[in-house]
């Protein structure tokens, strides 16, 4: 079901597509009282983490934990006694048990010391880095430039960029210290990153919200399969954090009731459905029988659950009748449209229409996604 913004109403909910009026996702503000230094104590889920990307063990993670949450509130401590000599502190070694402090003012060693902490003389405060990193900010940097920082344990302000000549005019035209700052030759090529997951909310045109269906690929090119009649709204797309998302590549609405988008370099395909307590995974798309169990996940309603009734429907819209759909006793609501049907871990379909809610409980059909994969070549992504 597609939900329109403002002037282009939501369809109504008897026998109808399903969409809804786009409102832009808020961010949840911290907890009251959150510190990052007071979680001494990891859980066991990122102890695992730390052992397979740091290759240490688990009492070296644990050991780790501590000591940084040590060294957080040492620096408050030394850069509150150092004052303008202050130059930055960091950790080192597998359980980061040395903290090194910079200053700038030999006789500040022995304060530092008395911290546990190990001194490091140099040249430059902090605050003198931070200076001419700010006179970088003030510059539109050439596309070689990827990024621009502070480095404490060097002492100075690193630029990486692919082309170090286009990276020196621009520390140049900045006016920043250019004995502070060095130019690091780098490929790399920042990028915003975002899944594609079946269940999350898209908008349409800035007019209207849907649900993605699953994510897939055609070629080089990726994307998403999802709902038609989202398609008749208008091509642009932005994801549900308002960030440009793609556009509609192909549709059918009525007749048929699919689409497909192309996505930009900002998002990833991921092969998962947002369930009820994290992500399911995506391994196929063998069709469901009759009376099988099947479950729906939506921008508007989550994830809901119910049975196959009949294959090979067709049902009359007010925009005309759609033919070969899936009809389920799962329910929905405007916004849902173009969300993921699954069955266990295989790949059923994306929603169209229906009626009822998910309050008094209502039938909603879906497009098989067997028939969108192959109308446009595309291939399933799959875990």
């Amino acid at each position: 079901m597609l939900h329109r913004r403002t002037v282009i109403a939501g369809c109504a909910l008897t026998v109808t597509a399903l969409a809804m009026a786009a409102t832009p996702a808020m961010a949840a503000p911290a907890p009251a009282g959150f510190s990052a230094s007071s979680a001494v104590k990891p859980p066991p889920a990122m102890l695992e983490a730390m052992q397979r990307d740091l290759g240490i063990s688990a009492a070296q993670a644990e050991a780790r934990i501590a000591n940084e949450s040590r060294a957080s509130a040492t620096e408050a401590v030394v850069q509150a006694s150092l004052g303008d000599a202050f130059a930055g502190t960091w950790v080192t070694g597998p359980t980061s048990a040395v903290q090194i402090v910079a200053t700038t003012d030999s006789t500040k060693a022995g304060a530092i010391l008395a911290a546990g902490a190990q001194p490091r003389i140099v040249g430059r405060s902090l605050a003198a880095l931070t200076a001419a990193k700010d006179a970088l900010d003030k510059v539109s940097p050439p596309a070689s430039v990827s990024a621009w920082y502070v480095d404490v344990p060097s002492n100075s302000v690193v630029v990486q960029s692919s082309q170090p000549a286009e990276a020196e005019a621009f520390v140049r035209a900045s006016g920043a210290d250019p004995a502070a700052v060095r130019v690091v030759q780098s490929s790399e090529q920042p990028q915003t990153l975002y899944d594609v997951r079946g269940g999350d909310a898209y908008y349409i045109a800035n007019q209207a919200r849907c649900s993605v269906g699953f994510s897939v690929r055609r070629g080089s090119t990726n994307g998403f399969v999802s709902a038609g009649h989202c398609a008749t709204v208008g091509s642009s797309l932005t994801g549900y954090n308002q960030v440009s998302m793609g556009s509609f590549q192909g549709y059918s609405f009525p007749g048929n009731d699919y689409s497909w988008a192309a996505v930009n370099g900002n998002w990833t395909p991921r092969p998962w459905v947002r369930g009820s307590g994290g992500n399911v995974t995506v391994s196929g798309s063998t069709v469901a029988v009759v009376g099988a169990s099947i479950c729906r996940s939506g921008s508007t309603t989550g994830w809901h659950c119910g049975t196959v009734q009949q294959r090979n429907t067709s049902v009359r819209y007010s925009q005309g009748t759609v033919s070969e759909v899936t009809r389920t006793n799962v329910c929905a609501e405007p916004g849902d449209s173009g969300g993921s049907f699954i069955s266990g871990s295989q790949a059923q379909g994306v929603t169209s229409g229906g009626s009822g809610n998910c309050s008094v409980g209502g039938t909603t059909y879906f497009q098989p996604v067997n028939e969108i994969l192959s109308v446009y070549g595309l291939t399933l992504v799959t875990g």
